[in-house]
């Protein structure tokens, strides 16, 4: 078999593959040699077909296996002889269509390879690290927060406002008939909630106790109950009783409600949840600075095809943020700009990066961190938590895309532990600037 280079241009390469008919004829009589002695064809005891009848049997199914397995261990060495790394998967095309057997097979392999990375001196990179203390302020804003979620609710005199809770009687009627479920009494609605079909809350909205009201709305195309979907109905409601909303007291009772032993322990949980938020925070944050300081001390060619595939998946992914009417893919091709452009370079820049930092420190990711990412994932399709799992283990490209951001905070964690890192005290607010600072940057 002969391997000859015909493009070597940056990183793009091509390669012309010959196997000659001879090779072919020998693979294919080597494969039916070894499948002979269990074959078994009517005339003959098994393991006593004739070659020749074999061949005419099998010959063009097992040349076609022959001419693959060829081809593909003529790629397997060339990329192990000279050390390339494909960045995607090569082409690889048959240049003789007219072929016949008897004939040499001719293949043409084009790929761009992966470049070859510089070294990176991880202890010679200097980032901060900012520090926010849970001060005692934030932890009563937050407890104010939770006593305001777990609010009361108090009888009140005068009319109902939105978010208060008023205590209703009522039966539902369509056509002027009652139907199943349609009625209760002394049941306890919010105002503002939208528990309950849209336009029923805003009429109870002025309402004082005692008062009686025929609230009339429509159920949405869409209702769950096919019998009632998109059909107009009237509730005749009585207003028993007019809450108004009041925070729960911040005591040791509230604590309880929480879970912690007394209002004590309650505080410092809450300190504990504030100083992790704000040290994920500061993670975002430095986490951005050792990117833009690696992205300043490599520079290296890069796969067109990569960058060229990266600026596409980002033009389309801005446009849709920028036109979240757009719920479908018809809208064409969205042609990337030079800002696209670069970013994607960067992207592709600092992937390929990473990659070479974790592979050169074998870093990898368990089966009980994936297993542990697919469960947080399974958690937004509630009911269909299996599916799920068992759709992400048929999909590799689902395992990869789940895999690929655990990958990457372990090789940046890994390179924080090596590089000269200092401590910033700044306050809640510095953070929070340099979090959007953050955002308004992507």
């Amino acid at each position: 078999m002969q391997v000859t280079e015909t493009l070597n241009e940056g990183l793009k390469r091509g390669y012309s593959i010959t196997l000659t008919a001879a090779e072919l004829d020998e693979k294919v009589n080597a494969k039916l040699t070894e499948a002979q002695p269990e074959v078994q064809m009517k005339g003959f005891r098994k393991g006593k077909v004739p070659m020749a009848l074999l061949k005419k049997q099998f010959g063009q199914q097992v040349m076609g296996e022959a001419m693959q397995e060829a081809i593909d261990g003529a790629m397997s060495k060339h990329f192990e002889d000279s050390g390339d790394r494909p960045a995607l998967q090569p082409q690889v095309k048959m240049t003789n269509e007219d072929w016949k057997e008897g004939d040499d097979v001719e293949v043409e392999m084009t790929y761009e390879a992966l470049p070859q990375i510089p070294e990176v001196d991880a202890k010679s990179i200097k980032l901060e690290k900012m520090t926010v203390a849970a001060e005692d302020e934030a932890v009563e804003e937050a407890l104010q927060s939770l006593a305001a979620s777990a609010q009361n609710f108090e009888a009140k005199d005068g009319a109902s406002e939105d978010g208060d809770q008023v205590v209703i009687d009522f039966k539902g009627s369509v056509d002027g008939e009652e139907f199943e479920g349609g009625a209760a009494e002394d049941y306890p609605l919010v105002l503002g909630s939208n528990s309950f079909i849209p336009g029923f809350e805003e009429q109870l909205v002025g309402l004082k106790a005692g008062d009686e009201k025929n609230v009339e709305v429509k159920f949405p195309e869409e209702y769950g109950a096919e019998h009632l979907a998109g059909k107009d109905a009237v509730f005749a409601c009585t207003v028993k009783e007019v809450k108004a909303p009041v925070a729960a007291t911040v005591d040791d009772e509230l604590a309880k409600k929480y879970g912690a032993e007394d209002l004590d322990a309650l505080k410092g949980q809450i300190r504990e949840r504030l100083e992790a938020e704000y040290g994920q925070a500061a993670r975002a944050v430095m986490k951005r600075q050792l990117l833009d300081a690696l992205d300043e001390m490599v520079k290296f060619d890069l796969p067109p095809t990569l960058v060229e595939t990266e600026a596409k998946q980002i033009a389309h992914q801005l446009y849709h943020e920028d036109h979240p009417e757009d719920h479908g893919h018809d809208h064409g091709e969205i042609e990337p700009t030079d800002e696209h452009n670069t970013l994607a370079e960067r992207r592709v820049r600092l992937g390929l990066l990473l990659a070479e930092l974790g592979q050169k420190a074998e870093i990898q990711v368990t089966d009980a961190e994936m297993t542990q990412a697919v469960m947080q994932q399974a958690r937004q399709y509630p009911g269909q938590e299996r599916q799920f799992f068992e759709f992400v283990q048929q999909n590799p490209q689902m395992r990869q895309q789940i895999q690929a951001p655990i990958f990457e905070d372990k090789v940046v964690d890994y390179v924080f532990e090596l590089a000269e890192v200092s401590e910033k005290p700044v306050s809640k607010e510095d953070l929070q600037k340099a979090v959007e600072s953050l955002e308004s940057d992507d």
